[in-house]
């Protein structure tokens, strides 16, 4: 191909013809192969049986894997609870209201409803709060723990303040389902459906009972012990328990409490069958 200049001068466009882009014939006008060559090349390279991964992409798609299942079921429980729909309790505490203790929900209320009606019976409840009333209802009352304060010549008020503060100090776990005073007098803290922290690993399957004592020896005065024999008589009728259900601290955790009936196991026995006399005779 020529073409006329200004100048009348005639020149072979040949060398600056323009082609299309990756044509064979473009390819060898750069010097490159074509690009049918180019891809046949790169089929050959592949394996037979076509991509494999390796060692370390498997252990990265593994780990995505798990990570996408650990959310999913984050948010299942989380926003579903287990496919009960939104704003459901959590299912421990609903299977608590509804299988809870040796009593349906109901008569375990009548329980508590009968001792807010007591006259010998103060009500004195704690504040729900994480420290002393976390308002857990509790399981099957399996036995009834008796415990000593520690902290001589001081009053059941005292004590149960000491317990309601914690909610504002946040230093330890503490309460009681009862405290029994100097003068014999019986306050209660938290109701007998719900969790009290005095026991341990038992708080759940207990209800509690906190004495208060003048000195150090841990001894009860004749007022305290004659509520608490009273208190523990009255519970294990309303649960069903025998002498072998009322047990210490002590025989929870070995802690030694309430210090008085550790070390003397004759006073300890003979506590046992005042609460069995005074349950035979109701």
């Amino acid at each position: 191909m020529t073409v006329d200049t200004e100048d009348n001068q005639v020149m072979d466009m040949s060398e600056y013809r323009t082609v299309a882009p990756e044509t064979d014939e473009y390819m060898e006008a750069q010097n490159h192969q074509p690009a049918k060559t180019r891809l046949s090349k790169r089929r050959k390279a592949l394996p037979k049986d076509g991509w494999r991964l390796t060692p370390t992409a498997v252990k990265i798609l593994i780990a995505a894997v798990a990570v996408v299942v650990i959310l999913f079921a984050f948010i299942w429980e989380a926003v579903y609870d287990g496919g009960q729909g939104y704003g459901a309790e959590p299912r421990s505490d609903r299977r608590r209201q509804e299988d809870a203790g040796n009593f349906p929900p109901r008569a375990r209320s009548e329980i508590q409803d009968s001792l807010s009606n007591m006259d010998w019976v103060v009500p004195a409840f704690l504040p729900i709060n994480e420290y002393s009333r976390p308002g857990t209802l509790i399981g099957k009352v399996n036995a009834i723990v008796i415990h000593y304060i520690g902290n001589p010549d001081t009053t059941a008020w005292q004590n149960r303040n000491y317990f309601a503060n914690l909610e504002i100090t946040e230093e330890t776990y503490a309460s009681s389902n009862f405290i029994i005073g100097l003068d014999g007098e019986i306050m209660q803290c938290v109701p007998v459906d719900e969790v009290a922290y005095a026991s341990n690993n038992r708080n759940e399957d207990t209800i509690s009972i906190e004495l208060c004592h003048p000195d150090e020896t841990g001894q009860f005065t004749e007022e305290t012990y004659a509520s608490a024999v009273r208190l523990t008589a009255w519970l294990c009728e309303q649960y069903g328990l025998t002498s072998a259900d009322i047990i210490r601290h002590f025989d929870v955790t070995g802690k030694i409490c309430p210090k008085y009936f550790v070390e003397n196991e004759d006073a300890w026995e003979a506590f046992k069958a005042d609460v069995m006399q005074a349950v035979a005779k109701k």
